[in-house]
């Protein structure tokens, strides 16, 4: 099943900086998935939670055999392998895996809610997305283009 992962890092990990950190994420997520596409790394601003760095962010789109909470867990543990730390919600992070579609599946469980209930509202999601998948879509919410466009951010 077709899979779109946003990949996040404001954070070093040690010597290891932010851009370091999403390049050893997909490295990971390499070993559980097939990537076929990869954007390239943007920084962009944070979006709530406390007042923290620039994000550098990218969006990896692969298959995987996996269920999808099977996926989840298997990106929280690399999440925690490259040095996550779970303590303040939106605060900053060494590396954020967040899982965007798996095909058409539609859920909505204490673990896990899929599409993310934000990503069509997020441009750090969106504008990597389009570069590599601009007729990507997010069930419900449409296509990633028209969703970008609706946006309206300044390049």
């Amino acid at each position: 099943m077709k899979v779109v992962i946003a990949l996040g890092s404001n954070l070093p990990n040690g010597n290891q900086e932010p851009h370091v950190m999403i390049e050893a994420g997909v490295a990971e997520l390499a070993k559980i998935i097939e990537i076929t596409d990869l954007s390239t790394i943007i920084e962009t601003e944070p979006v709530g939670g406390p007042e923290q760095p620039n994000y550098q962010n990218a969006v990896a789109i692969g298959e995987s055999n996996l269920d999808p909470l099977d996926l989840l867990r298997a990106m929280h543990e690399i999440e925690a392998k490259l040095g996550r730390v779970r303590d303040v919600r939106w605060g900053p992070r060494t590396l954020d895996l967040d899982l965007i579609v798996a095909g058409d599946v539609v859920m909505d469980t204490d673990e896990i809610v899929l599409p993310h209930p934000r990503a069509h509202e997020r441009g750090f999601v969106l504008q990597p997305w389009n570069e590599i998948d601009p007729a990507g879509f997010i069930p419900g919410k449409g296509d990633v283009a028209s969703l970008l466009a609706a946006l309206n951010l300044a390049e």
